[in-house]
Parts: structure tokens; C-alpha cells; sequence
């Protein structure tokens, strides 16, 4: 499924996705597009040469919200692949209390597993629902049991009675599929998980390499539970029964670890705030520490998780920072040979804030009239108050703090903050018009007093 996902996924096909959410940022797009198709690519590749393409890892450099962690979450969607998004500022160095950057392979690796095995939970759903069926209808009409040692006339009795049986079973399974039974109630024992030992102090259990949760519950006795539910809800807890003992884990677990070496996207967001000087002091003394941590892991090495060990060499790893303080240059030079493709994002223009309000299928107007819509009330935004509002984000971006797209939260609730404290009951209109009077009368003062527009826009 997911080789024919990408043989479909061409590197444009995967910018004009992207192009429904994020606006601008072409470059950006671009070197992710080819980097995910070149995983594709690389696993057609035949021979021993396969192993010796290494995937080239990007870092994406540009102030806040112009889409960076966007892209990684749009990216997470498309992929179809183990992707996990981690913050560099979370980890410290070994010896340091907090996570080690490890864990972020352990997390990747939980993520396939969690992937897999609901693609192969998908595929022995109808089994599984078969199943379910049967042991409804032992609840029903529970199956005759057999004697050891019956007469013949017994044994006649028996065939009649297994016979009877069987019909009425038949019977009710055709009533069972129309769901004609869904709302009948009935009683059944659910197994409970044994609690699992919580471990406390400065390691996690994500510092194991065993699942310690798994251990325990398997050597504590699990305990039987009564439970009265309708027949539907019944049948939805024992498909999902059935399709667990359907299941191999250690084929899913295998699979899993070798679609994390070979397709395994991993976006470490931040990484600017673990850049710095090596002569800081205080909490910065760890920072050059996580760097170090990370060289090993992002140029390949191996990697125990509680599912076998993970080579993390054809793993694709897509940094981003806003570098507001650090530079590119101020990390170690070993990581930043391991970041060969560098993409610097623009800062967003007006014609690009027109652009986000209207054009993506999440856009925040769009969002406000649905909002605004279940109380009755159409919300409408002409094309003046629109540049109107475009053109102010822009200017406050530029003379206070240039914080992107973000901006226009901070703008939009502002201006709307009187309609949704009074819709429904203080507001009795079913439509509301939002122009460039409206939003000038509403942000004049403010953009005007400097002092003020740091606080509140």
C-alpha cells in the first residue's frame, strides 16, 4: 500500500498537496517533495549500490510563522510512512536529567508499529467480524454440548437436538447480519489488562529496552470482567479481539523496524535553540552536549528499542529553526556537514496574507464562519476588508515583531471579539458583514499606539 501510495505521489503532486494548506515557501516545498520521493526511489534501486545512497537531510531556516512545523505536519499526512515531529529544545545531554535524543528513534519506532499494525488489523477485519458473529451467537444460543458415552437412542435425541440447533443458529445469524439484534442486550465476561508497575526517578521507561508495561502485565493474572452492552457495541469489542489474535506481533514488529530504516521521516523542530555559543554558561552548558548526541544518530548508527535493534542510516531527518538569536553557523560544524540542503523561508508579504485568508481549505475566515454558523449567524468578508486586514498584519509585523502568519489570530480575534461574546443572545442578526470601515475602526487606535499593539496585537 505504501509503494503504490508513492509511486502516485510525484514530487509536484506532493508540492500541489501542500499548495492547499501552505502559501508560498515554493522552495521549501520543493526539497521536501524530492527528498520523499527520493525514498521511494532509492528503495527501486537494484544491487548493492541501494545501500550506499543515504537520504539528504534539509534544514529549514526562517522566521516564525511563515509554515515550517506546517509543512512537517502536512508532510506527516502525505507520507504515509513512520514520521514523527520532535522539539530539539526537549532533550538533553547524556548524564543530564530529561530525554536523550535516542528516543526520538524509540518514538519513530513505536509510531510504525502502531501503523502497521492497524494496516493489518484493517486487512482481517471481515475475519475477524466473522468471528465476532460466531461468538455473539454462542451467547444466544449457546452450541449443544456433546456426552462421552451415549446410547443410540440418546445419541438420536442428540443428532435431532444439534440439528434444531444449527437451524435456529442459521436463523438468527441471517437476523444477526440485517441487524435486526443491534439493540438486544447481552452479557459477556471482557478481560481486563493487568495495571502495569509505574517507574519513578529521572529515567523513563522509554530508557529500557524492554517494554516493561508488556512485562508485567504478562506475569500478573489478568481478571475476568462481567459486562451487559447491546449486541452492536458487543460486536465491536469482540471483532477487536478477534483481529489482536489474528495478528502476528512479530511479523508486525519486523515489518515495523524495516520501514523505519528505509522509510522513516524523522522533523526535529527548534533545532536553533540547542545552537550557541560553546563559551555560555548556565542552562546553554548542555546545549553543544545534544548536538554531539544527535551527530551519531542522524549520520547512522544503531539504536535498541524495545522491538530489536534500528539502523537510523536511511532515515530522513528535516530540521527547522527561525534562528532569530543563533545563526546556521553558530552549530557544530559535524552537525551542519550532516544538514547538506539548506532552505531559507521568506517572510510573508501582504499579498501573501491576502493569500492565507482565503485561498487554503483550513483558512482562519473560513474557520470563523463555520464557528459562527452554528448559532445562525453568516459571517461575510468583503475583498477591502480583507487587504484591509492583510495590510495591518503586515505593518505590525514589521514595526513590532515579525511573527508570520500568527499574526493574523491575534487580528482576526480582535476584530471579532464583540460578535462572538454577543452572538447568539445578545446579537440578534443572521448576518454579519466584515469591511475595511469595520476593521479600521476596530484597529486604528491600536496600530497607532505602538505601546499598545505589543500587547494586544
Amino acid at each position: 500500500m505504501l509503494r503504490d501510495l508513492q509511486e502516485e505521489l510525484t514530487p509536484s503532486q506532493i508540492v500541489t498537496e501542500l499548495n492547499k494548506y501552505i502559501i508560498g515557501q515554493t522552495d521549501a516545498k520543493t526539497a521536501v517533495a524530492i527528498a520523499l520521493r527520493n525514498r521511494w526511489r532509492r528503495q527501486n534501486v537494484e544491487g548493492s549500490l541501494k545501500d550506499e545512497i543515504m537520504p539528504n537531510n534539509i534544514i529549514l531556516i526562517g522566521p516564525t510563522g511563515v509554515g515550517k512545523t506546517e509543512i512537517a505536519r502536512r508532510l506527516a499526512n502525505l507520507a504515509r510512512a513512520p514520521f514523527v515531529k520532535v522539539e530539539a529544545s526537549k532533550y538533553t545531554e547524556v548524564g543530564y536529567v530529561g530525554r536523550d535524543v535516542e528516543s526520538m528513534i524509540r518514538d519513530l519506532a513505536d509510531f510504525a508499529v502502531n501503523l502497521v499494525k492497524n494496516e493489518k488489523t484493517e486487512e482481517v477485519k471481515s475475519k475477524a467480524y466473522e468471528l465476532a458473529d460466531e461468538r455473539i451467537l454462542d451467547l444466544l444460543i449457546p452450541p449443544v454440548k456433546k456426552t462421552a458415552v451415549a446410547t443410540n437412542g440418546e445419541q438420536n435425541g442428540n443428532n435431532d437436538e444439534a440439528y434444531q440447533n444449527q437451524k435456529t443458529r442459521e436463523w438468527m445469524k441471517v437476523k444477526l447480519k440485517k441487524g435486526e439484534l443491534d439493540d438486544k442486550m447481552v452479557e459477556f465476561d471482557v478481560t481486563q489488562p493487568a495495571v502495569g508497575m509505574q517507574i519513578l526517578g529521572p529515567l523513563g521507561v522509554d530508557d529500557f529496552g524492554i517494554n516493561l508495561q508488556d512485562l508485567m502485565s504478562n506475569m500478573l493474572p489478568k481478571k475476568k470482567k462481567k459486562r451487559k452492552t447491546t449486541i452492536k457495541e458487543a460486536r465491536e469489542i469482540f471483532t477487536a479481539e478477534e483481529a489482536q489474535k489474528l495478528v502476528d506481533i512479530e511479523a508486525v514488529q519486523k515489518e515495523a523496524i524495516t520501514r523505519v530504516e528505509n522509510t522513516g521521516i524523522v522533523f526535529i523542530d527548534e533545532i536553533d535553540k540547542v545552537a550557541g555559543s560553546s563559551k555560555s554558561n548556565g542552562p546553554d552548558v548542555s546545549r553543544e552536549g545534544v548536538q554531539r548526541d544527535l551527530l551519531p544518530i542522524v549520520e547512522g548508527s544503531n539504536v535498541n528499542t524495545k522491538y530489536g535493534v534500528v539502523k537510523t542510516d536511511h532515515i530522513l531527518f528535516i530540521a527547522s529553526g527561525a534562528f532569530h538569536v543563533a545563526k546556521p553557523s553558530d552549530l557544530i560544524p559535524e552537525l551542519q556537514g550532516r544538514f547538506p540542503i539548506r532552505v531559507e523561508l521568506k517572510s510573508l508579504t501582504e499579498e501573501d496574507f491576502i493569500k492565507i485568508l482565503t485561498l487554503p481549505q483550513n483558512a482562519l475566515i473560513k474557520q470563523y464562519a463555520a464557528l459562527l454558523e452554528t448559532e445562525g449567524v453568516k459571517i461575510e468578508f468583503t475583498d477591502d476588508g480583507i487587504a484591509e486586514i492583510a495590510r495591518i498584519a503586515y505593518q505590525v509585523n514589521e514595526e513590532v515583531e515579525n511573527i508570520g502568519a500568527r499574526r493574523l489570530h491575534t487580528i482576526l480575534t480582535t476584530i471579532l471579539e464583540d460578535i462572538l461574546f454577543k452572538v447568539p443572545d445578545k446579537l440578534s442578526v443572521s448576518k454579519v458583514t466584515i469591511d475595511s470601515k469595520l476593521v479600521k475602526k476596530k484597529l486604528d487606535k491600536i496600530v497607532k499606539n505602538k505601546d499598545l499593539s505589543k500587547y494586544i496585537l
